[in-house]
């Protein structure tokens, strides 16, 4: 019965990522806490998804021209090696009992932060009005890429939203189908890679991940073909103040 609930989960959590657009860490991993499991099986089992489900989507973006390489690749640079330096640092406490405090901690930080990215990333990016060529922002890109390595191992989550929002401040002047295709392009190897050093960690649950790609690789192509009815200045802000609220409880309660 179990392994039907965490159908459902995966479902409910794609049709919600193919509409809105919102990562799936975002949403995935609050949601498995509520179901009990501990943070480093939720995280560590919820990076795995997020690789194998969206997988398909860079092939798709990729044959249509949609992914900059330059930017992935100077994004990787910083964010694979990054995420195998945490979870070699994870690898040094004897039991996972040991961090979870850091991870929870983490978790609510990303959350609250991923909250304010999705409020107000169109008003930061008109605000910083930060406009650099390719050439000119491969340190930046780098080290944007170094710190989202880093939480995105110890949490799930930021490698969409967040993500996505450094590039649409970055490069305004890039298109929406452009950002999505690149964003993706990285966001796939880093939880990929992220994933299977939890996985040599023992942090991810065989049973719940095949669970949740039954469940979620269906809805998010049904989810992005009713995205242009749903309403995103309506559902958006919604979405925010759950993560928002999920954000506050993991870091003081």
């Amino acid at each position: 019965m179990d392994f039907l609930w965490y159908i459902f989960a995966g479902a409910a959590v794609g049709l919600a990522v193919g509409i809105t657009g919102v990562g799936g860490g975002s949403l995935m991993t609050p949601l498995l806490l509520m179901f009990g499991f501990p943070p480093h099986i939720a995280i560590g089992t919820d990076l795995m998804y997020a690789g194998l489900a969206k997988s398909t989507g860079v092939v798709m973006h990729a044959k249509r021209g949609n992914v900059n390489w330059k930017i992935v690749f100077a994004m990787a640079a910083g964010s694979i090696p990054a995420s195998l330096i945490t979870v070699w640092a994870l690898s040094r406490f004897e039991k996972p009992d040991h961090y979870q405090e850091v991870l929870t901690s983490t978790l609510g930080i990303m959350l609250v932060l991923t909250a304010v990215v999705i409020v107000f990333r169109a008003k930061l990016t008109h605000v910083l009005n930060v406009n650099i060529s390719v050439d000119q922002s491969t340190k930046i890109i780098f080290v944007c890429g170094f710190i989202l390595g880093v939480l995105v191992t110890l949490t799930s989550v930021g490698a969409g939203a967040l993500g996505t929002a450094i590039m649409m401040i970055l490069f305004p002047v890039m298109r929406a189908k452009n950002i999505v295709g690149t964003d993706l392009a990285h966001a796939v190897p880093l939880t990929l890679v992220a994933g299977t050093g939890h996985l040599f960690l023992g942090n991810v649950d065989y049973t719940l991940l095949a669970a949740l790609l039954i469940g979620s690789i269906p809805t998010i192509y049904i989810g992005t073909r009713i995205a242009s009815h749903v309403p995103n200045h309506v559902l958006q802000p919604v979405l925010a103040t759950a993560l928002f609220s999920f954000g506050v409880k993991y870091l003081f309660f």
